[in-house]
């Protein structure tokens, strides 16, 4: 398989030393390669996935990966792609954030693989031990103030200010680079575009300061982007999460099946593992069956199945049917949680509460007025249910799981009652 060829078709491929070098040392045989991800939260999140599958793609080719967890860099804070300072985190939470990335990286990449199994790394290790002495004496003197100064992660920050800590960050990860070249031959780094400047200062540092004449290589590919200019994996919700318990499958079942035409086939180039040739056919029914949203479907089962699971696609497939059929008496208690968290709810605590009073509570209706014309037009239906008569009570309506009831005013418009009596 040529990786490099795979990367440029899929336009994985955006920024490189020198391509030609690369592809001519990958003809040798398998080369090692990183990428580095801080610990910033709890959690990667879907802007994430591009590098980590990037590593996954190289690993499936016989090369070497490993998977660098930020525990020290993470201490300090990348400025790319920042206008302020980050705030920092103690040491304490750093490390348990760091243990999260380990695990989530672990369903990417094969650690368990005889023949070449991934590693992972925590810079923190090498970071931790290094003296003020050892930096400005030994890694610093080969940076040039001017060179860093021209780095776009430096540059863009210099109007509103940056302190030496997230300055010195550049240094940190060329360093990164350099120990991991000396620890496991590791050739290549890999990331977003938004981290170049910091992953050439790590070739020019192993250049500098290794006696025999090898060649460090690097390359990015580009960030995502959405074709309306929106921010990819932000929804009104906020940020879309690989834990599940900070955005749940059916969540992220529903940002990647709600994908653009216009975004589809670029995303299943860049996320999936599909052949170019499958991506082809679905191309094609994007343009003579858009309304069928097949790509959208594949895009969404792929991802949810790689990240979550089998059965939490299909329990995510099966809450948006459920839903969109108005056939909400399929799903458990837990499901309609999982599927309507999104929604405007509140706790019940009156089972005897007329609905009249619990639409308001919930807002489906801003007045006992406005409730009372909503249930007259048969615009209210709770559990699939319409709801014409004034005086019924919440005890009177069928609780899924005795514990929710199911708002619908309109088509669309859904609230979630929790009865807590």
């Amino acid at each position: 398989m040529d990786i490099l060829q795979d990367l440029q078709d899929r336009g994985l491929l955006y920024q490189h030393t020198d391509l030609d070098s690369l592809r001519e040392r990958l003809a040798e045989g398998p080369i090692t390669l990183y990428c580095g991800f801080d610990p910033t939260a709890d959690s990667l999140h879907i802007g994430s996935l591009v590098p980590i599958l990037t590593l996954r793609r190289f690993q499936l080719a016989g090369h070497h990966v490993i998977g660098l967890v930020g525990g020290g860099t993470g201490l300090i804070g990348d400025p790319s792609g920042r206008s302020s300072e980050r705030s920092l985190n103690t040491q304490e939470v750093v490390a348990g954030f760091s243990d999260k990335l380990k695990a989530q990286l672990s369903r990417f990449l094969d650690f368990e693989q005889e023949e070449n199994p991934a590693q992972i790394a925590n810079n923190y290790d090498w970071i931790s031990e290094l003296s003020a002495v050892e930096l400005l004496r030994d890694i610093g003197k080969h940076f040039s103030i001017n060179n860093m100064l021209a780095k776009e992660s430096v540059s863009s920050r210099l109007e509103n200010g940056i302190s030496f800590t997230e300055f010195s960050y550049m240094v940190l990860q060329a360093y990164d680079f350099l120990e991991l070249y000396k620890r496991n031959d590791c050739e290549l780094q890999i990331g977003g575009s938004d981290q170049w400047g910091n992953i050439t200062a790590g070739t020019d540092l192993i250049r500098r300061t290794q006696a025999e004449k090898v060649k460090a290589h690097a390359l990015t590919m580009p960030l995502v982007t959405k074709s309306d200019g929106g921010k990819f994996g932000k929804t009104e919700a906020g940020t879309i999460w690989l834990d599940a318990d900070k955005t749940s499958p059916y969540q992220f079942y529903q940002f990647w099946l709600n994908t653009d035409d216009a975004d589809v086939i670029r995303f299943l180039k860049f996320f999936t593992f599909l052949s170019l040739d499958e991506i082809a056919v679905l191309e094609q029914a994007v343009k003579d069956e858009p309304h069928k949203r097949e790509a959208q479907k594949r895009l969404a089962s792929e991802m949810t199945q790689l990240v979550h699971g089998e059965e939490a696609y299909l329990r995510a497939v099966r809450i948006t049917e459920a839903l969109f059929q108005g056939a909400l008496s399929r799903l458990s208690a837990d499901e309609i949680a999982e599927g309507l968290q999104d929604v405007p709810s509140a706790q019940i605590a009156d089972s005897d509460m007329l609905l009249i009073d619990a639409l308001i509570q919930v807002g489906a209706a801003s007045s006992k007025r406005e409730a009372r014309e909503h249930m007259s037009n048969g615009a209210v239906s709770v559990n699939d249910v319409k709801v014409r008569e004034l005086e019924t009570k919440v005890c009177d309506l069928d609780a899924i799981g005795g514990k929710y009831l199911v708002i619908r005013r309109g088509k669309k418009k859904y609230f979630l009652g929790e009865i807590s009596a």
